[in-house]
């Protein structure tokens, strides 16, 4: 019953009171800008930036590993393949100043450590847990293109809450102002789904069937003013949104796209209600764990963030960084205090509330007899059996699992590790 949705909102009070309104959004996104140095505003990002600061904002994510790393084969990461990789950074080719451009990405790409398709291991047994992989941009995200690599395959990118590396053919360049009015378009389709894909498109391969991840935002066009034949379809039937191309020359374009009626989108941001959140996080549930959006999934902070961005709420990028930022009224628990002071705050919590342990964050959902439960993507827990000995188990995956019985090791809970609680309002 636990993994049915209607059972936990048949037990929310208030669940379709709206817990913030558009111009309490506004004002909790233009907080988190103003006041979380993690969270980048793109519109208002320099023109030019000095090759040293661009330099040490590689080298600030392109650095080895802290403990030694392996490939697939079992082979050791060394240091040569340190050298071979600080090479491809091209520290030598930035000049002084750089000019900044700006991007869209085209389809979902990877952030990367390293500009290379190396996927590496702290053991054979954490194969699922690439270190080289950092996050995930979606079709339509905007980003500063800051370097590119020595082989020219690669750019350096900094999107609204991260950079990282990423492969030059996911992403167009073109005109900030251009873009960030693609961004910021009046009318606007919200992808609601876990998952959507544009209709198929004979004709433009590059937007045909394209998947589009939750909190996808698209322009939306007036069904009154497009033309009636969409690529060989009439479009009463589906939402026309603009999506981004690359011309014959490489130039950004944007070309009408159609999303069926029938797939899961909402026009405009989701009212912000406690059935919202968890109809939005329920979508995920058995979703293979991804660590760094990786596996076309997404890891614990990514489902949180992609729940939050169709309410037009959003979050740095880790679960830490989350943690740590101003956004929203914020519980920090501390060595000292007793599982009664965190069982007697946790008590107050509310649908959607976020809690954070080490690593992790996950998304309150109500509390069972005395249990608090939430809804979280992990990779791997344990339990304790009815005869006392301790499991070790592989959820690999978003799970709903009461808080105080799931093991991060053999000695702790992840409540014994609670370590904040962050609530946006």
């Amino acid at each position: 019953m636990h993994l049915k949705v209607d059972f936990w909102i048949d037990r929310t009070k208030r669940v379709d009171e709206l817990l913030a309104d558009s111009t309490d959004i506004a004002r909790i996104v233009r907080d988190a800008f103003s006041n979380d140095s993690n969270m980048i505003d793109l519109a208002a990002y320099p023109d030019t930036l000095a090759g040293a600061d661009i330099a040490r904002l590689i080298q600030s994510i392109s650095k080895p590993y802290g403990q030694e790393l392996f490939y697939r084969d079992g082979g050791a990461v060394d240091v040569a393949d340190y050298d071979r990789y600080t090479r491809n950074l091209n520290l030598d080719g930035l000049s002084d100043p750089i000019n900044v451009r700006f991007g869209l990405v085209l389809r979902r790409a990877d952030m990367r450590t390293w500009p290379t398709k190396d996927v590496v291991f702290k053991t054979q047994e954490t194969f699922d847990l690439d270190r080289f992989q950092e996050n995930g941009l979606f079709p339509a995200d905007v980003v500063a293109v800051l370097h590119e690599s020595a082989d020219g395959q690669w750019y350096f990118v900094q999107s609204y809450n991260y950079a990282a590396w990423v492969l030059k053919d996911r992403i167009v360049i073109g005109e900030r102002l251009q873009i960030v009015q693609y961004r910021d378009a009046g009318n606007f389709l919200i992808i609601s789904g876990g998952k959507v894909t544009t209709n198929f498109n004979p004709k433009v391969e590059a937007i045909s069937e394209l998947q589009l991840d939750m909190g996808v935002r698209l322009p939306l066009l007036d069904p009154d003013h497009v033309a009636r034949n969409i690529d060989g379809q009439n479009p009463r039937s589906s939402y026309p949104v603009l999506l981004p191309t690359r011309g014959e020359h490489g130039e950004l374009k944007f070309h009408t796209a159609l999303i069926a009626r029938s797939q899961d989108v909402c026009v405009g941001f989701m009212p912000y209600t406690r059935r919202n959140i968890l109809h939005q996080s329920f979508k995920f549930l058995g979703e293979r764990y991804g660590w760094g959006h990786a596996y076309n999934a997404r890891d614990c902070s990514g489902l949180v963030m992609e729940v939050y961005k169709t309410f037009g709420i959003l979050l740095p990028r880790n679960s830490l960084q989350q943690r740590n930022s101003p956004i929203g009224n914020n519980v920090h628990f501390g060595g000292d205090d007793s599982a009664e002071a965190k069982l007697k705050i946790l008590a107050t919590c509310d649908v959607g509330d976020l809690l954070y342990s080490p690593g992790h964050v996950m998304l309150y959902l109500g509390n069972v007899d005395g249990e608090p439960y939430v809804i979280h993507s992990l990779y791997g827990a344990g339990w304790i059996e009815d005869d006392g000995t301790f499991q070790e188990g592989a959820l690999n995956g978003v799970s709903v699992t009461p808080l105080t019985q799931i093991y991060v090791s053999p000695e702790e809970t992840y409540f014994d590790q609670l370590s904040g609680i962050k609530q946006i309002r």
